[in-house]
């Protein structure tokens, strides 16, 4: 089969490892792996590891530009003859919408998240199979849109348990990032994920203030990238540092390749998402490290995370409530957090399900 994976670019993220990940896999189990984008840092690994990459616009919001990318999509389309088309973020799905009504190749969609409710959003639900990367998805577009559940399928987010393996670390990469950093003998809380405003980081920053007069070797480290867009909150976050006298404890690292070794060298992973309609990679990957992780969550989500187990669960926009989880994760030892991890949350679960969403399509357009 030929798979033919579209999203808007490849730099960081979970969507984006996400697709990287399932093209590696792809191939490995015989499949053609391709996948459309208008490019970043992540493409020479997707075609390191087997998968065509194909450039193109699908990017863009401009509305001038949209019928002429649609054209142009649809002519590239004609020219790969995949067997199933894999749309995994909104622009994407409605350009390939439009540029497949002739054509009508079967459509996988995966819908990552809680969207805002709008025809905009409704896009994802659309495809011949929709992929909901939680039940709480799932109820949330079925609610929303009345969607078709007959066409809904929930794969949870995979931790690739290979890559993020404690017995493969670069022991020289974490001895020289904490040396960059200044984080030997430091109580060091990561967290992980772009700087925008969904992430709350302001939390994460206040609760560090807070649990500094505690435990005053605490360092709070930020791992992502910061858009030319989002600069503004990101000067916004080294204020607040500079207001509560934490300047000096709170270390933005930029986007960082080495993740496994972050997570292993963290003592805490903090995921305070205001959003938390699914189980996040960060959440995932950082047991599998066998880092204990203190996440919010979302009723009707089904955590990876139990309190006094592997971590703890906290309120979104709560800095004491965060504070206090820190510190009894400071005096706390988790024991086998990465051998509990549940498979249903693991890489190979997530690709042996989407292969038997993608035949199935196949099967049904045959019959």
């Amino acid at each position: 089969m030929r798979i033919v994976q579209l999203l808007p670019e490849l730099n960081e993220g979970g969507v984006e490892r996400g697709t990287v990940e399932l093209g590696r896999e792809l191939v490995k189990k015989g499949f053609e792996s391709i996948v459309i984008s208008n490019g970043g840092k992540l493409v020479k690994q997707l075609e390191k590891e087997g998968s065509l990459h194909v450039e193109f616009d699908i990017c863009s919001k401009n509305p001038f530009t949209t019928v002429w990318r649609i054209f142009g999509l649809r002519k590239t389309l004609k020219e790969l003859k995949p067997d199933v088309l894999h749309v995994r973020s909104r622009v994407p799905a409605w350009l390939t919408y439009f540029a497949n009504k002739s054509l009508k190749i079967p459509v996988v969609s995966t819908v990552h998240g809680l969207n805002s409710v709008n025809r905009y959003s409704e896009i994802m639900t659309k495809a011949d199979k929709t992929i909901c990367v939680s039940e709480v998805v799932m109820k949330y577009i079925v609610n929303n849109y009345n969607a078709d559940i007959n066409k809904l399928t929930v794969i949870q987010r995979g931790v690739d348990m290979d890559k993020f393996n404690p017995s493969n670390i670069d022991e020289k990469f974490i001895s020289k990032f904490k040396q960059q950093f200044n984080l030997n003998d430091k109580f060091i809380i990561t967290s992980v994920g772009r700087i925008t405003w969904l992430k709350d980081y302001e939390t994460f920053i206040e609760a560090i203030s807070i649990v500094k007069k505690t435990i005053p070797n605490i360092v709070g480290v930020i791992v992502g990238g910061v858009r030319e867009e989002k600069n503004n909150y990101f000067e916004e976050l080294n204020k607040l540092a500079k207001k509560l006298n934490v300047s000096e404890n709170i270390i933005f690292t930029g986007s960082q390749e080495n993740m496994p070794e972050i997570y292993f060298l963290s003592d805490v992973v903090v995921n305070a998402s205001l959003k938390m309609g699914n189980v996040a990679r960060t959440v995932t990957e950082a047991l599998a490290m066998n880092t204990p992780v203190i996440a919010t969550t979302y009723e009707g989500l089904n955590d990876v995370v139990v309190d006094d187990k592997n971590g703890y669960i906290i309120n979104t926009t709560d800095p004491k409530d965060l504070s206090s989880k820190l510190i009894k994760a400071h005096n706390n030892t988790f024991l086998d957090i990465r051998k509990n991890l549940n498979s249903e949350f693991t890489l190979n679960s997530l690709v042996e399900s989407t292969i038997k969403v993608y035949k199935s399509l196949k099967k049904e357009k045959h019959d």
